[in-house]
């Protein structure tokens, strides 16, 4: 989400980070299954209408479970709907290590857009387990993509990163 608002802030592109359907859901339904039923539906549709708009660009984070089918299908899903419109699509993938990802999990800025990971505690649990019970990043060459760019942002700040990521693109 941070490189994502830097990205917007040097390309004037629109962030739709993944939390942002989280955060409007989970108060209403939890983490059940409802929530993240209709957070999948609510996106194809804002997939669907930006795709429509007049809109430059749209920059949409979130975190790939690349060893669960659904999220390879919901990926698949998310780039056929805003392709059918016309638009390029851009990969980036970023890797840090556990300790940087456990230190950026608590920031205020962080915590300022997230409110479902303001409960640390719960919010570091969960990173915990992800990390432990998924995998978050591809294997090399598994992302057969022509605009694909990975990323360590271990020691780069989302300044570094973003730059980096218009450089690539040409954004």
């Amino acid at each position: 989400m941070t490189v994502g608002q830097e990205l917007a802030k040097v390309t004037g592109l629109k962030l739709f980070h993944n939390h942002m359907t989280i955060d409007l859901l989970e108060p209403l339904f939890g983490f059940s299954p409802e929530m993240w039923r209709l957070t999948h539906l609510f996106r194809k549709e804002i997939f669907n209408a930006f795709s429509k708009s007049n809109n430059d660009g749209m920059i949409f984070t979130k975190v790939w479970y690349f060893d669960q089918k659904e999220d390879w299908d919901d990926i698949e899903n998310m780039c056929q709907t805003v392709s059918t419109h016309g638009a390029d699509i851009y990969f980036v993938e970023l890797e840090a290590n556990v300790e940087e990802r456990l230190k950026r999990n608590k920031t205020p800025h962080r915590l300022e857009y997230k409110p479902t990971k303001r409960n640390i505690e719960q919010s570091e649990q969960h990173l915990i387990g992800t990390l432990e019970s998924n995998r978050l990043n591809s294997k090399k060459g598994e992302i057969e993509k022509e605009n694909y760019i990975r990323i360590d942002n271990t020691y780069l700040s989302a300044e570094e990163v973003a730059q980096i990521i218009k450089k690539e693109f040409k954004l």
